[in-house]
């Protein structure tokens, strides 16, 4: 395969006396005419190559096979109505539905598909009003972070004419509402959080400066009551939240992707439809913690955080004595980590996580353990949803070979019973998932899931995927994906590591894979590729990695720093840039993750150790490598993608290929279309399967 070389250029930086070359950084502009030439033949060549592989038809006939089943996602009970969204098999959006009984044929409130007809408009946001007449939903185009919100009357099936813009993970917050208004649009409304219009701020601001807004229903953008902004501090974030007694307005204050955050809250008045809303009250102002908003008795407020306490508790707050001294523990930190709380039933429902498995447990609101709710077995908590004054609540439940299951929790009998138990014709009972730990580099002990068929031998032949994230506080956890069961039909086994930077065992977790600590999250990713070499899994030839976002750094990272470890690579929307991530989009709220480079020279010099575009060396064979992006990713723009693979391409001293495949009207990953997923899946397999030579066992399996 011969790919063309991209155009390189003298452009350098000096960093406190280090000069940097950056000799493609023209392709951060994705208007340049050397930019679009040289991407459009990469994406032709990685087509032509990957459209070729023997068994590649095969594999995507198998993956439609396996993802065309029913699922659908728990209820939320609204007003008298019952929520929730269903995809029959291999339609690329999940339509909304609604119920006036769990028992009754669910009636159609928003089918996204009709929206574009090649899938790629999603649903972002879906915010159901407190007495279920009305919905507000957010759609995005192309996979774009950005949406634009509209209103429908769910009776009616009707859109109210406006539509909100200028939307980037935004939220939505109805007002409570009787039970007597006179029709769907009597006193309706909701706050909401948005950006600044285009053109107002200048170029690169327009991600900054986070506004709450009052809109009422049927008024256009333009009459919307401006709530609150701090153009003191343009980089803070308010999400909006109403108490479930319509008592309290709260905003969740952000910044970036910090853990830590703030809480301001203001009591609603009656006022708010004609925009007098009163000053707000910085409750938590510090960002000494994470605080998450619970519920409230009057003004006694339940959070969640970790302040003193890195796996999380729960305290009480008195308004009007919010001084720290007056501050309540309800329920310690405990040994494992307190994923979330809601209340249901006068109660709190607190999800934990032990070695990265959930488990439920019930609490009184004084603290007390009323019991624990048994759960199918080790698996993730997908969704939950309850009422604080109701006996019923629902939830998803997954593992690694439990398609997700919706259940009904009845908190007087105490039973956990299925409403929706998804069908698919494969041999479940025939594999198994297992979890091991493994020591890292410095001693520290990691969970592993392994799954693949019960009974294999560790002889050191079956092809492994081992996958994992590592950062951002975010929790890998047993989940099941129709995509994965090709792997594991083919004889594969299927790693899932927990890594530092994760929040699957609290703050101290995550905190030790971050900033400085980074290097930590390769090293347990590398520690567990030679855990399943040196247990007989596998060898290095027949091991493949994978990752994506902040993964797709890791994977990346890895293969640079150990490429003897593998013998293939899926590097997913990666992160590569670590000198010039924070100058693009999202990029600028990820430096309380990462560092930066620009800001600080300590930062520069833990960054530019690993940062992928700056640590490829010529002369090494490194493994075959597929990287993949999008051409409209608004969150990890493919700048970082198209320059890592150009370097990569050019140092390359062995055979294996390094191919970039470019996803057209395709964003970061959220809300992208089945057709699409299924292709781009087996693209990945194809290549996986050849460079590990499996592909017989897999076109066995598929036909």
């Amino acid at each position: 395969m011969n790919l063309i070389a991209a155009r390189r250029d003298d452009t350098a930086d000096d960093y406190y006396g280090t000069r940097v070359a950056d000799p493609y950084r023209y392709m951060e502009n994705p208007d340049d005419p050397a930019t679009q030439q040289w991407s459009g033949a990469q994406a032709d060549a990685a087509q032509e190559y990957l459209h070729a592989l023997p068994g590649r038809e095969a594999i995507l006939g198998r993956l439609t096979s396996l993802y065309n089943y029913a699922r659908t996602s728990a209820p939320q009970h609204k007003g008298d109505r019952y929520f929730l969204s269903r995809n029959d098999g291999l339609q690329n959006q999940a339509v909304l539905y609604y119920q006036d009984a769990l028992t009754d044929a669910p009636a159609v409130v928003l089918d996204p598909n009709t929206l574009a007809e090649d899938g790629t408009a999603a649903l972002s946001t879906v915010a159901y009003s407190d007495d279920g007449t009305l919905l507000a939903y957010g759609v995005s185009q192309s996979g774009s972070d950005w949406q634009e919100i509209r209103v429908r009357e769910i009776a009616g099936g009707r859109d109210f004419p406006e539509t909100l813009k200028w939307c980037k993970f935004s939220s939505v917050a109805w007002l409570p509402r009787t039970a007597a208004a006179e029709s769907a649009t009597t006193d309706a409304g909701f706050f909401y959080n948005r950006l600044p219009e285009p053109g107002t701020v200048p170029p690169g601001d327009e991600v900054l400066n986070s506004r709450v807004y009052w809109h009422t229903l049927g008024t256009p953008q333009e009459t919307d009551t401006l709530v609150y902004e701090r153009p003191d501090a343009p980089e803070l974030r308010f999400s909006p939240l109403v108490t479930d007694d319509g008592r309290y307005l709260l905003l969740y204050v952000s910044h970036g992707t910090a853990t830590q955050n703030r809480i301001y809250y203001r009591e609603l008045d009656g006022t708010e439809r004609a925009g007098g809303l009163s000053t707000f009250v910085r409750l938590l102002d510090d960002e000494d913690a994470n605080y998450r908003p619970i519920d409230n008795d009057g003004p006694s407020m339940y959070f969640r955080t970790d302040l003193d306490a890195p796996k999380g508790r729960i305290i009480a707050i008195d308004l009007t004595q919010p001084g720290r001294e007056h501050w309540r523990e309800i329920v310690p930190e405990g040994v494992d980590t307190m994923d979330f709380v809601v209340a249901a039933h006068s109660e709190f429902v607190i999800g934990t996580l032990h070695d990265a498995a959930h488990r439920l447990t019930r609490y009184t609101k004084t603290g007390a353990i009323i019991g624990a709710i048994a759960l199918p077995g080790p698996g993730t908590i997908t969704e939950l949803h309850a009422d604080r004054d109701e006996a019923e609540m629902f939830l998803g439940f997954t593992s690694f070979l439990t398609p997700t299951t919706t259940y009904r929790y009845d908190f007087m009998a105490n039973t956990l019973v299925p409403l929706f138990t998804p069908h698919i014709d494969f041999p479940f009972a025939d594999y198994e998932t297992t979890q091991v730990f493994y020591a890292s580099k410095d001693g520290t002990q990691v969970p592993m899931f392994l799954t693949h068929r019960r009974g294999i031998a560790l002889d050191g032949t079956h092809p492994t995927l081992l996958y994992a994230y590592g950062g951002f506080n975010i929790s890998v956890t047993p989940a099941f994906a129709a995509t994965r069961l090709p792997w594991l039909e083919a004889g594969g086994v299927y790693a899932v590591a927990c890594l530092r930077g994760g929040g699957e065992y609290g703050e101290e977790w995550h905190a030790a894979g971050k900033r400085e600590r980074k290097q930590n999250v390769f090293d347990d990713f590398i520690a567990a590729a030679e855990w399943l070499i040196a247990s007989g899994y596998t060898t290095p030839a027949r091991l493949a990695i994978e990752g994506r976002s902040n993964g797709g750094l890791l994977t990346a990272v890895c293969l640079l720093q150990r490429p003897d470890l593998f013998g293939a690579v899926h590097c997913g929307v990666p992160v590569t840039d670590m000198l010039r991530f924070q100058r693009f989009t999202a990029g600028r709220f990820w430096t309380v993750e990462y560092g930066d480079a620009e800001v600080a020279e300590e930062d520069f010099r833990f960054l530019i150790a690993y940062s992928p575009l700056h640590n490829v060396h010529e002369d090494v064979r490194y493994p075959a490598t597929l990287i993949t992006t999008a051409d409209t990713d608004d969150r990890v723009v493919p700048m970082h993608a198209k320059k890592f693979a150009a370097t990569l391409q050019r140092a390359q001293a062995g055979d294996a290929p390094v191919l970039l495949r470019i996803e057209t009207k395709a964003g970061h990953g959220a809300g992208k279309p089945t057709a699409k997923v299924l292709d781009e899946q087996a693209d990945i397999y194809a290549f996986l399967f050849d460079r590990l030579n499996v592909l017989t066992a897999a076109v066995t399996v598929s036909t």
